[in-house]
Order: structure tokens, then C-alpha cells, then sequence
């Protein structure tokens, strides 16, 4: 039987707070957003027709993708946030000069924006939340009404409390809901701001699931 722990607890374990999978990617080459996400984020921001277009990252490490793309932006040409449990390990050398980028330290679980996203994205770090259809539910409100939500999801780490997979009909609730799944990249897609209810229950979170489709540590979520 697996022992359960709440998403507090979550926070503290070892697979959590040293989690490295996204502290180092860029925003473009080879280890890169853009070729994780299967498409370029600045340009997404670029093709926006909002006034000021705003881009939310979650879990996004040391925030080097968002701060490449604050550099090629003038500034006030977009909005850009990214929320981390750890945050970055050293201040940007070039902070200062980024007035639009802003990195925040805080539990995904615990944070709310200020505003809508035209983009909100969370690269390989669903694998560490305990509630992940929780925080995709979130994300797909904070959306502008023309937004995308892109984000990394293994429907394997999603289980029902007997220990079974949830995969299916997880992934089925997820399309009902308007999100599109693309096996190959892993990625779950919402184009356009909306509310969303699934129809599951969080019963808790396991940090011993072990490895899963990336070959690293990762968390199994329970549900009802």
C-alpha cells in the first residue's frame, strides 16, 4: 500500500527540491523551450495583439528562457513571469536591465497571477507537483481568451487511490475539456482561456513513484 503525503509534504522531499530538469534550458537550441514545446515562444508573444502580451512560466528554474526572451523584447513589450519552488540559484547578472521579467519563489500550488497570460507554459515540471490536474485546471483560467497553455504530461503518473492507472481516462476528461494530447513530445495543449473542471478528486502524492518516461525521479499523483 502507498503511503500518501499531502502536497506540504510534497514540498520538502528530496525528487522535489532538488529537482534540476529545467534549471538550465533556454530559450532556443538544442536543450531549449522551443524545441521541447515544439515551437517558439517569443514569437508566440510577438504575434499577439495584446497591448502588452504576457508570458507565465511555471517551474521554470533559473528563468533563462524567460530572461533570453526579456532581452529581445523592448522594454514594455511584454509581461514575463516565472514561479519556481526553488527559484533561481544566483540573480540574473543582467536583472537590472530586465524591468519587465520577473522570477518569483513560491509553491505553484500556493501562487495566483494578477492578470491573464497570452502563454503560460510549465516545461517538465508537472512531474513534481502532487496535484497536477489541480495546477493544469489553474492555468487554463489564468489564460487570455486567445492564450495557450502548453505543458509536459505524463498520464502515467496520474493513478487511482487503489494503485491503478487513471491514464485514460484522465487523458479522455482532459480532451472533453478542450485540451489536445500529443503522445510523441508528452504535451498537453490548451488553446484558449477557460474555466475547466475534471472530474477527479486529489487524494495525495507519491515522491517514491520512481523514474518515469525521462528517465528522472518523478511524482506519482492519487486520485479519486
Amino acid at each position: 500500500m502507498v503511503r500518501l503525503i499531502s502536497d506540504d509534504e510534497l514540498i520538502a522531499t528530496s525528487v522535489v527540491a532538488n529537482s534540476t530538469m529545467n534549471r538550465e534550458r533556454g530559450l532556443s537550441g538544442v536543450n531549449s523551450y522551443a524545441r521541447s514545446l515544439g515551437f517558439d515562444p517569443l514569437a508566440w508573444l510577438r504575434e499577439r495583439a495584446a497591448a502588452v502580451p504576457g508570458w507565465l512560466d511555471l517551474c521554470s528554474g533559473e528563468g533563462r528562457a524567460l530572461a533570453e526572451a526579456a532581452r529581445q523584447l523592448p522594454p514594455g513589450g511584454a509581461e514575463l513571469t516565472g514561479v519556481d519552488l526553488v527559484g533561481p540559484m544566483s540573480p540574473l547578472p543582467d536583472g537590472a536591465a530586465l524591468p519587465h521579467l520577473r522570477l518569483v519563489t513560491a509553491a505553484v500550488a500556493d501562487w495566483a497571477p494578477e492578470r491573464p497570460y497570452d502563454l503560460i507554459t510549465c516545461v517538465h515540471g508537472l512531474h513534481y507537483l502532487g496535484d497536477q490536474l489541480g495546477a493544469i485546471a489553474r492555468a487554463a483560467s489564468w489564460l487570455a481568451p486567445d492564450g495557450r497553455f502548453a505543458a509536459h504530461f505524463d498520464p502515467e503518473s496520474v493513478r487511482r487511490t487503489d494503485g491503478s492507472s487513471a491514464a485514460r481516462p484522465v487523458v479522455a476528461a482532459l480532451r472533453a475539456a478542450g485540451f489536445g494530447y500529443r503522445a510523441r513530445r508528452h504535451l498537453l495543449v490548451l488553446d484558449g482561456g477557460r474555466p475547466v473542471e475534471l472530474p477527479f478528486v486529489y487524494a495525495g502524492a507519491d515522491p517514491g513513484a520512481g523514474p518515469n518516461y525521462t528517465g528522472q525521479p518523478a511524482v506519482g499523483s492519487y486520485y479519486r
